[in-house]
């Protein structure tokens, strides 16, 4: 006997039936908040405007998947690497999570057929990977975080990441856009607010010739350099 639960005979006569069919090609189980996974793909170039006048984007999901893809990485590699240091752990953490590693997965995964063109313009690069962590953080939302963590380790993590390759990737966006920098006859300069208790951030800024490309913030002033370094290669297109 085949048994349907509610939420599924309510997916079958959904409206958004199709947009559920995908979704669970995507994540692998059955959605509860379709709304939450709708939202995980609008970018903020399509925001909704609310009632209130606020405007409703992927942005903090976003910012939900982002802490939770984070744990979830740093409890592999803990797990995988046990005899190599922090420092190890935490740049093999920053190659996994980098905007463009996330974008290569965001497209495996098929986040691409998923997202909300805007005027039928091409995305940016980081569009797909920021859109794949607003839906890790609509798993979170709707499933909580046991299920948060098991999307990420048998959908992201075993499938799309391979270790040994990026243990080879080279990953310093900072030597890469100083070396632009030399070749175009630039001046780039990086500024750090003087954070001097261990628990607050580093918030770093990235001048090009005086002007602000990009910002970046960790714990690490060195992880916020990069940081701000990543984004301002993805600004000029390096």
């Amino acid at each position: 006997m085949l048994l349907v639960s509610i939420t599924q005979l309510k997916h079958l006569f959904s409206n958004d039936k199709d947009f559920i069919r995908k979704l669970k090609n995507v994540i692998g189980f059955t959605p509860g908040k379709v709304s939450l996974y709708k939202l995980a793909f609008v970018h903020r170039a399509n925001a909704i405007e609310h009632e209130n006048g606020f405007r409703m984007s992927n942005e903090r999901l976003e910012y939900l998947g982002d802490a939770i893809l984070g744990a979830v990485v740093a409890d592999e590699l803990f797990k995988k690497f046990p005899y190599r240091d922090e420092g190890f752990l935490t740049e093999m953490r920053a190659r996994i999570v980098s905007r463009d590693h996330l974008k290569l997965i965001a497209m495996k995964i098929g986040i691409d057929q998923m997202m909300q063109q805007s005027n039928g313009e091409p995305m940016s690069r980081s569009v797909y990977g920021d859109a794949l962590e607003a839906l890790i953080g609509a798993v979170y939302k709707d499933k909580g975080f046991a299920m948060a963590s098991k999307f990420v380790q048998k959908r992201i993590i075993h499938l799309y990441v391979d270790f040994d390759e990026l243990e080879k990737t080279e990953l310093n966006f900072k030597s890469k856009i100083l070396n632009w920098a030399q070749r175009e006859k630039a001046q780039i300069q990086f500024d750090c607010s003087d954070e001097t208790d261990s628990d607050k951030l580093f918030h770093v800024t990235l001048l090009l010739d005086d002007k602000l490309i990009a910002e970046g913030k960790d714990f690490s002033k060195k992880k916020a350099e990069q940081i701000a370094a990543e984004k301002a290669c993805e600004v000029l297109g390096i």
